[in-house]
């Protein structure tokens, strides 16, 4: 007896994923720039899950806020959806840059990502990720492996271009600070960013919009998957390593099964093409415009992609605040 192939991940999911990813933007957009990321960050995680359960699919968080003890919502292995085909894996991120948000400063989104059951990447004890990220015009010239100035020498090349050309983004830790220095040194333009590299890897595979080439560097794992599912839907690609932090992280990771010194591709961080991504901006970013509240509605931008067919739409929607406030305790003066 022939074992039935999995439901598609069609389009009608993508554009419920899009209500899940701007209902959090909508109740963290509230937050924006009052100092306090931890009441920013509940407010997006509770509007998420919330509209997640009247979503048409059954789905289990691979990549969410935590384990289960450690986070009230949205944890890793929780089940959400209304417990309809099609099975699915999830990757959260309700608010991507809450410290972002709580200083009212650029790219914040809340994002999802979806991909068919057993397909997505589970990182284990791997919190961090060292990472590249490019477009389709440069997917097949990078290696993770390569020395930084070759990596902008082999885009460039690409692009046929001078190494000047090339604008890479890179998050501003010291654990980046070679990276950041050799990219330099050979010319590179490096924009610094202070938090979240969903957004950045984004906007690295849509390099002819946003004018950023490359996004790269140590990042958090977690991240990491999502990118690759955004890239995986833009033609882009994302190569990983983990990175552990101490002997004892590392070890644990060998005891878990993963080999820390592997390059994870796109493929490995997410499988198939059957992957779907919605993102909603916060703040106002290179990507995305952030939210806009008016007395009795509020307007959100978004991208929703879809790797199987390569869509890639652009949402502007308004809301009534009055509907918007049965799913997030927006908060008000």
């Amino acid at each position: 007896m022939g074992v039935d192939p999995p439901a598609a991940l069609g389009r009608d999911l993508v554009l419920e994923l899009v209500r899940v990813t701007e209902v959090a933007a909508l109740a963290a957009g509230r937050w924006i720039g009052r100092g306090d990321k931890q009441s920013a960050d509940q407010a997006a995680v509770d509007a998420m899950r919330l509209v997640l359960d009247s979503v048409s699919m059954s789905g289990v968080v691979v990549i969410g806020e935590g384990e289960k003890d450690e986070a009230p919502m949205l944890y890793n292995g929780e089940a959400v959806g209304n417990g309809t085909p099609p099975e699915v894996d999830m990757a959260v991120d309700p608010l991507e840059g809450t410290r972002l948000t709580s200083l009212g400063q650029p790219n914040a989104i809340a994002v999802i990502a979806l991909s068919e059951r057993s397909t997505m990447f589970f990182p284990g004890a791997a919190v961090y990720m060292d990472k590249i990220a490019t477009g389709p015009e440069l997917a097949g010239a990078v290696d993770i492996t390569a020395p930084p100035a070759e990596n902008v020498r082999r885009a460039a090349k690409a692009k046929g271009v001078s190494p000047s050309s090339i604008t890479a983004i890179v998050l501003d830790r010291d654990r980046n600070q070679e990276l950041i220095e050799e990219l330099r040194a050979c010319g590179a333009t490096v924009n610094l960013i202070t938090d979240g590299d969903v957004a950045p890897a984004i906007a690295a595979a849509r390099s002819e919009e946003t004018g950023v080439d490359l996004m790269m560097g140590i990042g958090g794992t977690p991240e990491g998957v999502i990118a690759a599912a955004a890239a995986k839907c833009l033609g882009g690609s994302v190569q990983g390593r983990l990175w552990p932090r101490t002997a004892d992280e590392r070890q644990l990771l060998v005891d878990g099964g993963y080999d820390p010194d592997a390059v994870l591709d796109t493929d490995d961080l997410v499988g198939g093409e059957n992957v779907l991504v919605a993102a909603s901006g916060v703040t106002d970013g290179t990507l995305l415009k952030g939210v806009r509240y008016g007395a009795e509605r509020a307007e959100t931008d978004s991208i929703v992609m879809r790797a199987s067919s390569r869509t890639v739409r652009r949402v502007q929607a308004e809301h009534s605040l009055e509907k918007v406030a049965r799913f997030a305790a927006l908060v008000t003066g």
